[in-house]
């Protein structure tokens, strides 16, 4: 108003803008507003439009933090966190040990841990000569990426595809090309077309062959087989992202794509992570492929100047691992997350969509059909930027129950009806 001071008016764009800060007069200083004061404050038309876009927003591949804070999780990690530092702290800070030698693919106690976890999960053994530790999947695609190709190689993705992987794998100077996906995976017809095309310059497939992020999908059995056949016809390397590979909403008899290659010649290197299950701060992943496919990985000089880049972190989690604990707390996490999926699904198909019905992940993806839009947009997630333009990909991992019915039920409301414009983040 044109009669207010200036520290009224300097209170009220302040407030407009951030939404939870006021002017304190007696200070003449901004301060935190009170959840109570909040509540009492009429909101800007311009808050009101965020906050509306902020509920209705799906696109953080994000686990709600419920999942990660429940008290008998804090008190597990807690003792596992406690005994790496009373078992072993001056090795498990260290780039090795006297006995066992330089830390370049693990903590060797921390690698038979996971190997024995491995083999119950999977049902299949699991050897640690056939494991490196990383920190998270995308630092096992990119040291993947980096050992087995040089710049000006070709590599060949899904298309659509996890949007960030073009960007990786351009970093490492790879040419890119893509193909389709199908409800079984990717189309591997169109995959040896390109082979024959390109005479031998395709040196790396990259696949999510499980719950295949955005679609869902999961490669079949037989189109496994003959993936590692061509890539052994074409002499090429297998990237297979796995990154939800144990993270299912019902029995899965799917194990990596790793069992499917053969050691004496080997050709597909698995990646997979705790990033999803326990969380992304905890940064452990691992690489499985047969000693051949390693060793390349070992010898790069980050790794041979560094050494293992998650060696007191693995260490923190051995006894978590060992104790049992780590595979009831991904089966609380599965079974949390495949109710949240479900409500998703139904609440989409109440407003006239029609959604895929993953059975393990973190999304949805579903064609917009007309109606607005809501989470990351598929533009840009295969090589035709405009291809999936009218897809979203729906994160149900996230938000919560509730946030889930509001978001989704208000795409069956116009803008009109809401009093807001929806913006999402893309």
């Amino acid at each position: 108003p044109k009669q207010a001071g200036t520290s009224q008016l300097v209170e009220t764009a302040y407030f407009c803008y951030f939404g939870h800060c006021e002017f304190d007069k007696g200070t003449k200083s901004f301060k935190p507003m009170t959840s109570q004061r909040c509540n009492q404050t009429v909101a800007s038309p311009a808050m009101k439009k965020a906050e509306s876009s902020f509920v209705q927003d799906f696109s953080a591949g994000w686990a709600d933090t419920d999942v990660m804070s429940y008290p008998e999780f804090k008190a597990n990690l807690k003792a596992s966190f406690e005994a790496a530092v009373v078992a072993d702290v001056g090795n498990a800070l260290n780039y090795g040990n006297r006995e066992t030698g330089l830390y370049l693919y693990g903590v060797p106690d921390f690698l038979q841990a996971l190997a024995k976890f491995l083999g119950e999960q999977y049902g299949q053994p699991c050897d640690p000569g056939t494991l490196m530790t990383t920190g998270g999947t995308s630092m096992g695609m990119d040291l993947c990426a980096r050992a087995h190709s040089q710049p000006g190689d070709y590599i060949v993705c899904e298309g659509p595809t996890y949007f960030l992987a073009h960007t990786m794998f351009r970093n490492v100077g790879l040419n890119l090309l893509d193909v389709p996906i199908c409800e079984d995976g990717m189309d591997i017809d169109a995959l040896e077309k390109v082979c024959e095309d390109k005479g031998g310059k395709v040196k790396l497939v990259y696949t999510i062959p499980i719950h295949q992020n955005p679609t869902g999908a999961t490669m079949s059995n037989a189109k496994r087989q003959r993936l590692v056949q061509l890539a052994k016809k074409y002499d090429f390397k297998v990237i297979a992202d796995e990154a939800y590979q144990l993270l299912n909403f019902g029995p899965s008899a799917m194990v990596p794509l790793f069992y499917d290659d053969n050691p004496t010649d080997p050709r597909v290197i698995s990646i997979s992570s705790f990033s999803k299950l326990i969380g992304p701060g905890v940064k452990i992943g691992w690489i499985q492929a047969h000693p051949a496919l390693l060793k390349p990985l070992g010898d790069m000089g980050f790794i041979q100047s560094g050494h293992n880049p998650v060696i007191f972190m693995s260490n923190l989690l051995k006894q978590f691992i060992t104790s049992g604990n780590c595979a009831r707390h991904i089966a609380h996490v599965s079974a949390t997350f495949a109710k949240k999926k479900d409500l998703m699904v139904d609440e989409l198909r109440k407003v006239g969509l029609k959604p895929n019905n993953p059975m393990g992940g973190y999304f949805v993806w579903v064609k917009t059909d007309g109606h607005k839009r809501t989470g990351r947009s598929g533009k840009g997630m295969s090589l035709d930027p405009d291809a999936f333009n009218d897809y979203m990909r729906l994160c149900f991992a996230f938000p919560t129950e509730e946030e889930i019915v509001e978001g989704i039920r208000s795409l069956g409301k116009s803008a009109d009806e809401e009093g807001v414009e929806t913006v999402p983040r893309t």
